[in-house]
């Protein structure tokens, strides 16, 4: 595995010779899940705030590094644009580094990427629409109906992730080794308890998707960036807002 951090002095957002990675998110945004997989990764990182309650995401500058005015943003040293969509960044970065994937010509391979881009495209997708419905449907006698079926089809999603955990025998999604993936559902877990859907959908309906919730709470790394975002306690299994400005919800 390559654990060096890539070589090159590039301009940064800020003007400044970027030598290092530079996350830009908010408390427990979906830079939680790339914070995660940094700190795992034993990647050097500067962590840029982003002021959601100000908007900042929505200002020129940012809009500059994401056109979307959406969380996160990975600056990477070498690379000639800054990265943006959370799946991508796993991939990109799980690559870079040989780690918490398997390599490319891994009969798990194919699996991996499929339960990515699931995450990334379907599940992450429905949370984010489900925790301000009114964004995505102003007509408010529809609301509850249109936050019913998203919580319907996220549910969907966790118990495919669930008979996954089954058919891969665990004690990770896929099988004996521990994989970006896992960290990506284990903080969509989270968020689906105490956010938009208001503990309507309990983690004990998935005991294995428990268990992986319960092995990464264990591991130092993990513990380590929930407690720079403001997480405290049992994230996955015990979950509680984050009380700073700027989250989720």
């Amino acid at each position: 595995m390559n654990q060096c951090l890539p070589s090159g002095h590039d301009q940064g957002a800020s003007g400044t010779t970027l030598t290092r990675y530079r996350l830009h998110g908010s408390p427990d945004s979906a830079n939680l899940v790339v914070r995660m997989v940094l700190e795992e990764l034993g990647a050097a990182y500067d962590y840029v705030p982003v002021d959601r309650a100000a908007a900042q995401q929505k200002s020129r500058a940012y809009l500059d590094l994401n056109p979307q005015g959406l969380i996160p943003v990975l600056e990477v040293p070498g690379q000639d644009a800054p990265l943006f969509e959370t799946g991508a960044i796993l991939l990109f970065l799980c690559d870079r580094y040989g780690a918490l994937a398997p390599e490319a010509t891994s009969p798990a391979r194919g699996r991996y990427l499929k339960w990515l881009f699931f995450l990334s495209n379907t599940l992450h997708s429905d949370l984010r629409i489900s925790f301000k419905v009114e964004r995505y449907l102003p007509d408010e006698t529809r609301q509850q109906l249109f936050a019913d079926t998203l919580l319907g089809r996220i549910a969907a999603a966790f118990r495919h992730l669930e008979a996954e955990l089954d058919a891969s025998g665990g004690p990770f999604l896929l099988g004996r080794e521990l994989t970006c993936v896992d960290i990506y559902l284990a903080a969509c877990a989270r968020w689906t308890q105490i956010y938009g859907n208001k503990g309507r959908w309990d983690l004990a309906a998935t005991p294995l998707l428990r268990g992986v919730c319960e092995r990464l709470e264990e591991r130092a790394a993990l513990r380590r960036a929930c407690e720079r975002e403001g997480i405290e306690g049992l994230p996955f299994t015990e979950p509680k807002p984050v009380s700073l400005a700027g989250v989720t919800d």
